[in-house]
């Protein structure tokens, strides 16, 4: 008798329906698994046949053929076992309400006891669910929760293939959908950091040089000795960037659920990401990719921060690969058969020493490297890659005077309430502009409109960049980054000033920088 469930495969962060269709026949023995099954979906026959001996079913004694379609689609994963298993008792008369398995979507993989293990891809699978028109979703109680955010389905979380036996023998009844308050959970988490910038003794223009990189979206590196105190303040950057919407938490779940990154009865993810990968980390790894694709780390950073530790430690290569992600915001992971795109809008923020030693430019140390040494190290940086950085950051030792100081320094919040409304300035200006949400994404042609100065801003920039021998490239991004201070003072104009605070962020573009 041929029998049909439902299951789904995620591509991408999106999710795609798969029908299990099972069917057997009176001639020769086996079961047949067919549609394109990787080695994890073909070794779920074996799981399959024992949990149903292990519950005291009885595997079919004849020809068993078993085909997820589309055909022409690579399944992949464990999750097919509970469809599989559903469909063969089904198909095999050991369970008889055969209706109401077609009104579901399941999911689940199987132990060879029949408990149902978890799944990824949970809330992409949950939101083509309803798309599609089911009437429910059954998942592993460690993704019910996960899955449960989507509204308007029945999710239904279980632990033991006979839960979901009796669910379907009992005329769909015993079983609970989860009900979760999404939005209320989610606002309650949205400020619950373990670190503040309350914390950081003394680095105030620092702290001044992050607000403004947070305001206005834009990428910075922190140049300076070690324990000076760099990685500390990146970490606290999350803290000031503004909330996460609704939809923006969404999406970034959606990466996190597909790569198995949230952690088991979790929701959504509440406060932006902040991903430090290692410096041996592959290309691979940090832009996604693999024979079935995955997120990378900057797609795992999607609306928060991607912090490159000790930056020229780096493998060139691998720092090259986020050039194009970096200006599109998103990442194209190409196959013979699929083309997958991931999102990877992110801030970048990354950390360096200024030399081998660490110690140039330090106002007591002195710097024992060679002669040339710092600008080959400075040179392990590609100069393109350098130009997605809008602000170049000195960072100095803090004094003893101000370690041990117990003056109470400006908190996470109260920073973060002058980004936001600088956010909200940025919202205003580019209401017209689809896919523009910040002045970092600022085009040229609109930076000719929107960051126009005065003749005295004109001879100061002028000046600043044959004094200070500016690279041109330097012009664009002291513009925009004079527009975000604007913002922050709550000026329509941008102002000398504004330009003055800008110039100094372009440490790197000395031609004297590196001697």
């Amino acid at each position: 008798m041929l029998v049909k469930t439902f299951g789904s495969a995620v591509y991408g962060v999106e999710a795609l329906s798969i029908t299990i269709e099972v069917n057997w026949m009176a001639t020769n023995l086996g079961i047949v698994l067919v549609g394109l099954p990787d080695n994890a979906v073909k070794e779920s026959l074996q799981r399959v046949e024992s949990t149903i001996k292990s519950n005291g079913y009885m595997m079919p004694r004849t020809r068993v053929v078993v085909n997820l379609a589309p055909a022409d689609i690579k399944k992949s994963g464990t999750a097919f076992d509970l469809p599989i298993a559903v469909g063969i008792l089904a198909a095999s008369e050991q369970l008889v309400n055969k209706r109401a398995i077609e009104k579901y979507m399941i999911m689940g993989e199987l132990s060879l006891d029949g408990e149902v293990r978890p799944i990824k891809g949970a809330l992409p699978i949950a939101i083509h669910a309803r798309k599609e028109g089911f009437k429910g979703l059954i998942v592993p109680n460690a993704n019910e929760r996960e899955a449960g955010m989507v509204n308007n389905l029945d999710v239904y979380g279980v632990s033991h293939i006979k839960d979901v036996i009796d669910f379907f023998e009992n005329e769909e009844e015993g079983l609970k959908p989860v009900v979760i308050n999404t939005r209320e959970e989610f606002l309650n988490s949205q400020s619950d950091y373990e670190i503040d910038f309350s914390e950081v003794k003394g680095q105030e223009n620092i702290k001044r040089a992050l607000e403004i990189a947070a305001a206005g979206g834009h990428n910075a590196i922190l140049i300076g000795p070690p324990g000076a105190g760099k990685t500390m303040l990146a970490k606290r950057l999350p803290t000031i960037l503004p909330p996460l919407t609704l939809q923006e938490a969404l999406e970034t779940t959606k990466i996190h659920s597909v790569a198995g990154k949230l952690p088991e009865n979790s929701t959504l993810v509440s406060k932006r990401p902040f991903r430090s990968p290692h410096h041996t980390i592959s290309d691979v790894a940090l832009v996604g990719g693999g024979g079935n694709p995955q997120p990378g780390e900057i797609s795992l950073a999607h609306n928060g921060v991607l912090f490159l530790d000790e930056l020229p430690e780096f493998k060139r290569t691998v720092l090259e690969v986020m050039r194009q992600p970096m200006e599109e915001r998103r990442v194209t992971i190409s196959r013979a058969k699929i083309a997958i795109d991931f999102p990877a809008s992110f801030m970048l923020v990354a950390s360096m020493n200024p030399c081998p030693c660490g110690f140039y430019n330090h106002p007591e140390k002195e710097c024992t490297c060679p002669p040339g040494a710092v600008q080959k190290y400075l040179n392990k940086i590609s100069g393109p890659l350098l130009d997605r950085i809008d602000l170049h950051v000195e960072v100095t030792p803090v004094a003893f005077s101000e370690l041990s100081s117990v003056k109470c320094h400006e908190n996470s919040s109260i920073i973060r309430g002058r980004v936001i409304k600088a956010r909200d300035i940025q919202a205003k200006r580019y209401k017209d502009h689809p896919g523009i949400y910040c002045n970092a994404q600022m085009s040229s042609k609109m930076l000719k409109e929107i960051c126009v100065i005065n003749t005295v801003g004109q001879n100061l920039l002028k000046t600043a960049m044959e004094r200070l021998n500016l690279s041109a490239r330097a012009y664009d991004r002291i513009l925009k980054v004079s527009r975000t201070i604007a913002d922050l003072s709550g000026s329509e104009d941008t102002k000398p000033e504004h330009l003055a605070e800008a110039i100094q962020y372009r440490s790197l573009d000395r031609e004297s920088w590196a001697g």
